[in-house]
């Protein structure tokens, strides 16, 4: 006897219903399993790869990210404008060239969050102790910083975030796609992913009751913590890997609220000027700056008509933690908490004719770099000078103005 449409199609529905149920409880990730997961992740140095799938091609088993680029180009073209693919810069090879022969234990160290693989130390721990030759050391793979495998590789299975649309499950087998797929994860687009190489932990080192790193506290105390709004959403907006910061200007301006005014429209020689700025970090999401590294200068001068600044007629104010070079003290604290304002003001009377005033906020993302690269070059650098040299000159090299006005006054 043949069956009736109707039961057959509510099996269909109980059985794909059962499905659905299914495929979410395996999307369900508790917040003490993210945790958790991250915990081992970012167990460092990450443990080496191992052995790889026999199944595996050379391209599959590569941890360098061009090999990662020629399945996800988009990426690797915004990795390589990221400040992670010049963690191993010559700034901090050039330092790590000495230290690896007098201090092993402090280069290894740095190694932790600037080139974490296990494959990108020269050097392991020997077992009757000190430090001993890395059997699996690959230079090529160091020299390339942060890469892509520090994040998405760990014993050469794949991790990522969720698909754009919020599914942890591929719909063919992982044996049947490249490298076995991937392992999805909501820990990817959380705050914590990306605290362990942007936190001192609570015993960590401090300068005056702070610690020398806080941004991830500093981000969960303010409203875009307390809101849920993660770093990824400022620094990996459409999920582009180019985590742009302090060293760009863009970013920098759409972070801040800036408004300018003065007391009056014209000005005649003898009057007093006044011009007010206030600088509101309204969308930086942590201290503005978060680091000892930068420097923010809030600026006001009068030029003449030839452009040249008028003797003794510069202001200034600055926006930064200031740190001695050899990091034992912390000489000032003037950065902007999140939702704080700093307010600017210029008043000067004018003796001539002509007069130009000249506002202006200027960056200097790696003062405290400039500062200490002259000083080591000075006591010397031994086996690093050319790398610390050409470090300097791109942090010398790296200002640039986020707001300038100019105002002819009389």
């Amino acid at each position: 006897m043949a069956c009736s449409p109707r039961p057959l199609f509510l099996l269909l529905v109980v059985a794909f219903l059962l499905l659905l149920s299914g495929a979410e409880a395996q999307q369900q990730w508790t917040e003490a399993e993210q945790l958790e997961f991250l915990r081992r992740h970012w167990s460092r140095p990450v443990a080496p790869q191992g052995r790889p799938p026999a199944r595996f091609t050379p391209l599959e088993v590569s941890l360098l990210p061009e090999s990662c680029g020629t399945c996800h180009p988009a990426q690797l073209a915004d990795w390589k404008e990221s400040l992670h693919a010049k963690s191993m810069g010559p700034g901090v090879k050039g330092q790590l060239v000495e230290m690896l022969g007098s201090d092993p234990e402090s280069a290894l160290a740095c190694y932790t969050c600037h080139a974490p693989l296990s494959e990108q130390q020269e050097k392991i721990s020997g077992r009757k102790g000190g430090f001993v030759p890395n059997p699996v050391f690959d230079a090529k793979l160091q020299a390339r910083g942060l890469a892509c495998a520090a994040c998405h590789v760990r014993g050469h299975q794949r991790f990522g975030p969720p698909t754009r649309d919020g599914l942890l499950l591929s719909e063919l087998p992982r044996e049947r796609l490249p490298h076995n797929g991937v392992v999805r994860t909501p820990a990817f687009l959380g705050a914590e992913f990306c605290k362990d190489c942007h936190q001192f932990p609570p015993d960590g080192f401090a300068l005056n009751g702070k610690l020398l790193e806080n941004t991830y506290e500093e981000w969960k105390a303010g409203p875009f913590g307390r809101s849920g709004v993660h770093c990824q959403e400022c620094h990996m907006p459409d999920r582009r890997h180019l985590w742009r910061g302090i060293h760009d200007a863009e970013m920098v301006r759409s972070g801040l609220t800036l408004a300018f005014s003065t007391d009056k429209q014209r000005y005649a020689p003898g009057d007093t000027v006044m011009a007010t700025l206030t600088i509101t970090n309204s969308k930086v999401g942590h201290y503005f700056p978060t680091y000892v590294t930068p420097r923010v200068v809030v600026s006001g001068e009068l030029v003449d008509r030839s452009g040249r600044m008028l003797a003794g007629s510069r202001r200034e104010k600055v926006i930064a933690r200031e740190v001695t070079l050899d990091l034992s003290r912390e000489l000032f604290d003037t950065r902007l908490a999140p939702g704080e304002t700093l307010t600017f003001q210029y008043r000067r009377r004018l003796t001539g004719a002509g007069l130009t005033l000249r506002i202006a906020v200027t960056v200097y993302p790696d003062h405290f770099y400039a500062g200490f690269f002259e000083s080591l070059l000075a006591s010397g650098a031994g086996k690093g000078t050319a790398q610390i040299r050409a470090a300097l000159r791109t942090a010398r090299s790296s200002s640039f103005t986020v707001f300038v006005q100019e105002i002819p006054l009389t």
